[in-house]
Formats: C-alpha cells, structure tokens, sequence
C-alpha cells in the first residue's frame, strides 16, 4: 500500500510523462508512472511506430524501466490519458506479472482522478503461482 504522497507523486509523473509520448500516428498521448517496492518512482510513455503492432504502451515502458533497474514488485500504477482510460489487457498481464493486487489511479488531463484495482480490471488474473508444478 501506498501513502497519498507517493499517490500524488506517481499522478504527477505520469501526466509530466505524457508529454513526451511519441504518438504521431494516433495522436493519443499516454504516460504511466509505477512505483517499486524500493520506493522509487519509473515513469514511461507511449512509444508508436509505423508498424502499429510494435508500439509500445506507456505502462509496459514504465515497468520494464522498473525491471531494468532491479525492481520486481510494483506498489501502484498511474495512467494519464487525455479522456481517463484504463490500461489495456496487455498491460494488465504486464503489471500482473509484478503486483498480484495493486491500486491502478486513472488520471485525465482535466484534472480528475479515480482509484481502481489490478484485480477489478483483471480478475481471475493468471499469474506466476499457476505455473507452479506440484512435487
């Protein structure tokens, strides 16, 4: 869990991130911001390409900076999107690989914020514990 400072610093970083998103094609700006069980703070833009199916999600880039610098527990995520919008299920799975629950804030560029949860947007998840092979 997560105090409403850090809250506030990851709501503030990922809507600072959003104006760096690489976006030409779509023109729909996304920036994330994860916090690491370190404490510390990764954000991360959306990254679009010519050939669409190797855009990067603002999310997956965040949490693969958190990854790359040692994490492997993620606290919170916040998304910043011009209209509010939810991750996507791709992201989901990501962000279910390193938090089997963790509070997911959704941000729009009016201001407005709201709490939701890994598991309310992507219940009955697989994770991790269902590869397990009983001995």
């Amino acid at each position: 869990m997560i105090n409403n400072e850090q809250r506030k610093t990851i709501e503030e970083a990922a809507c600072t991130a959003r104006e760096q998103a690489y976006a030409p094609y779509s023109k729909f700006k996304v920036g994330a911001a994860v916090i690491g069980g370190s404490g510390t703070v990764y954000a991360g833009i959306n990254v679009e390409n010519a050939s669409f199916g190797l855009t990067a999600c603002a999310e997956r880039v965040a949490i693969f900076k958190a990854v790359s610098a040692g994490e492997r527990d993620i606290l919170a995520v916040a998304v910043c999107t011009e209209s509010g919008v939810t991750p996507c299920g791709s992201c989901r799975q990501v962000i279910r690989e390193f938090a089997a629950d963790c509070p997911v804030y959704i941000l729009d560029t009016n201001g407005s914020s709201r709490e939701t949860s890994l598991a309310a947007l992507l219940p009955q998840s697989f994770g991790k514990g269902d590869l397990e092979i009983a001995e």
